[in-house]
């Protein structure tokens, strides 16, 4: 099982894209999410699981850092701030979680935009920025990802980045309180780039 395991990725690690800047979340990046969650809470929450009450408090921003971090010391999941390159800005975030090492080398990707940044491609170019890591350091074969049938504009980026659709699933998550239907797209690691 040593084979595979991720030898290449920490939770330090900063990884580059095209007008974007992915690394993991840090304490002093608190305010500045509390404060682009709070002002895109209508706008995410179509799209989201049901937030808890204080989830924008900074006690549960602390017990998400510490998950994170237990979750990148498993090997369970990765979780980046996705910040505008030319200011350093918090646009988003993106997780690949439930990875499953052994016969299946996967990862589920999920990603969220604050609404100001929505609609510019920054989120495209992080999941662009994030496949070669996945693929890379983080030794995986596949990635999934899931999208509402009416998320249009996930639609549209998971097919700009290269996933392909794979099916349908019924009330697959349970999103803003409601399970949901959702389409299942994939990317292995021998797809080709998209154009």
């Amino acid at each position: 099982m040593a084979f595979f395991r991720t030898v290449g990725y920490s939770d330090a690690s900063v990884i580059e894209g095209d007008g974007v800047t992915l690394r993991a979340p840090q304490m002093s990046d608190y305010a500045e999410w509390a404060n682009l969650r709070e002002a895109s809470r209508a706008f995410l929450t179509p799209w989201e699981p049901t937030w808890p009450v204080d989830d924008l408090t900074r006690a549960a921003f602390r017990r998400r850092l510490r998950r994170y971090a237990e979750d990148v010391r498993t090997d369970q999941s990765y979780a980046f701030f996705v910040f505008r390159e030319r200011d350093n800005v918090l646009v988003g975030g993106l997780t690949l979680a439930n990875v499953r090492r052994g016969v299946a080398q996967a990862g589920s990707l999920g990603y969220w935009m604050g609404q100001p940044y929505a609609g510019f491609g920054m989120m495209s170019a992080a999941v662009r920025a994030l496949i070669p890591c996945a693929f890379g350091a983080l030794g995986l074969h596949r990635l999934e990802a899931a999208c509402i049938p009416t998320n249009m504009a996930s639609i549209s980026l998971l097919e700009k980045t290269g996933f392909i659709r794979e099916g349908y699933a019924r009330e697959y998550l349970c999103i803003n309180g409601i399970w949901q239907d959702h389409l299942l797209y994939a990317r292995l690691k021998d797809d080709p780039r998209p154009s």
